[in-house]
Formats: C-alpha cells, structure tokens, sequence
C-alpha cells in the first residue's frame, strides 16, 4: 500500500484510481486474488511503476558496498 500511496502522492494515479486499486488490493485474499484486479486499474499501476522506475529497482543488482548492512 505504501508504493500506491506514493503514487498518489506523485500525482500519477488520480485519488479516483487510488480508492479503487486501495479497495481492491484490501478485499483481495491472496496474491491471486490481486492479480484479478480490472485492466485499467492494472494499466495505471503499470504507468505509474514505470515512471518511478520500479522495475529497474527490481533487476538492480545489489550493492556490495553497504557496510555494516545487517540481513536477517
């Protein structure tokens, strides 16, 4: 929810959208369920990621160089 709230934020969904995919995701019992949301909801959330680069945050690989960064 985090991501489409800075969406929301960034103005690339309209409050409009943000209400439906905010409702759909919280109706949704599982991933699957998600991935049933309309197509138009889906298109917005797609052009949104694009234009904040989540795919590329994704595919990066990771920095070795983060110091004391402890996992787990």
């Amino acid at each position: 929810m985090k991501t489409i709230d800075e969406m929301l934020h960034l103005e690339l969904l309209t409050p409009d959208q943000h209400g439906q995919i905010s409702d759909w995701i919280a109706k949704a019992a599982s991933p699957d369920d998600i991935l049933k949301m309309p197509a138009a909801l889906w298109q917005a959330v797609e052009r949104a990621s694009a234009v904040m680069g989540i795919d590329e945050d994704l595919l990066r690989p990771p920095a070795l160089d983060a110091g004391d960064l402890v996992c787990g």
